[in-house]
């Protein structure tokens, strides 16, 4: 017996991309796995438009469904993170309504982006230590030919220069790969509690060097949905960032609660403060409130940019409140995992 012909539905849910079938009257009748994952919600049953906010594609689905044909339009989406889609509409027959996929043209896109910004970033930042190392080559094969002590100097500050285009190149190279893949949400899940504790632990001798006191707090395990290594980052970098600029105040606390389906994971130091003008900037890429003051200890200005995209990607929030003379908190808000 001959197997039978496989039916409309099958082919939609076996489709790789996002895809929805409506009728003539824009009532979406089917969805396949990938389109109630990327609208976050099952949409048979309503109109389109409840659930796909693109006025171009609703007006090309009301068009092909009428007969005019088949069309592709571009669209975006700006939350929870901007992503980029070619929707693809076919008509059914006439009166059957039409069908509709999605590809995410998101990847590639940033693919572009990231290579022109990487180009212009590197470019910028990299001059000002290739500049110096060119300067001291001259001073050793120059002034300090014949000095071995003036030689030793001038290596010396040429290693520093050399570390920081290294530091500058890995944190342009580890924000381009986050933001690359900052619309795909991790799956994995994390005991903020465990990083926590292991950030703690890792930070300790560098908080003695700092003759800082750095202490947890906790409200005990808080699980959400991340990545281990990437939460590991954003709090390492903004602890190391309140030891390096806030250790006047001697104490640093690292404090994680939950609040109700949030979990609020806190770095707050008692030093000096951020001027109010300065905040909204901070996670601008290489935005210094003190550009000679993070050089000299190593920032390279990247830091707080990869944080931001992080937190992104987990489809939380990053919250910075600061008073001049009292210290600032830098708080990452993630949603807890459901149970």
């Amino acid at each position: 017996m001959p197997n039978a012909a496989p039916q409309p539905a099958d082919l939609v849910h076996a489709m790789p991309d996002p895809a929805l079938v409506v009728d003539a009257q824009g009532v979406v009748r089917l969805a396949n796995e990938q389109a109630v994952e990327l609208l976050e919600a099952d949409p048979a049953g309503r109109h389109l438009s409840a659930t796909l906010r693109a006025p171009d594609v609703l007006e090309a689905v009301t068009a092909t469904a009428s007969g005019a044909g088949s069309a592709s339009v571009d669209y975006e989406i700006r939350v929870p993170v901007p992503r980029a889609f070619r929707a693809h509409v076919s008509c059914l027959g006439d009166g059957k309504g039409a069908l509709i996929t999605l590809r995410d043209l998101t990847r590639e896109q940033q693919i572009e982006r990231m290579r022109a910004d990487f180009v212009a970033n590197a470019s910028h930042e990299l001059r000002t230590p290739l500049t110096a190392l060119s300067g001291f080559l001259e001073t050793i094969q120059g002034p300090a030919k014949s000095d071995p002590k003036a030689q030793d100097k001038f290596l010396g500050l040429m290693k520093s220069q050399a570390e920081r285009m290294r530091r500058l190149i890995d944190d342009l190279l580890s924000l381009s790969r986050i933001e690359m893949n900052e619309h795909v949400r991790p799956s994995g899940e994390v005991d903020l509690n465990q990083v926590s504790a292991h950030v703690r632990d890792v930070l300790l001798g560098l908080a003695r060097e700092f003759e800082c006191k750095l202490t947890l707090e906790s409200d005990g395990p808080v699980v959400v949905t991340g990545s281990r290594d990437e939460l590991v980052q954003v709090l390492q970098n903004l602890a190391e960032n309140a030891l390096k600029y806030g250790s006047t105040g001697k104490l640093v606390e690292i404090i994680l609660r939950r609040n109700g389906e949030w979990a609020e994971l806190s770095v707050r130091d008692h030093g000096p403060g951020i001027a109010e003008q300065h905040i909204p900037r901070l996670t601008e890429r290489f935005y210094r409130v003190n550009v000679q003051d993070s050089r000299s200890r190593g920032g390279t200005g990247l830091g707080l940019a990869i944080v931001k995209h992080i937190i992104n990607r987990h489809r939380g929030r990053l919250v910075i409140t600061s008073e001049l003379g009292k210290g600032s908190t830098f708080m990452m808000r993630l949603p807890v995992k459901a149970t």
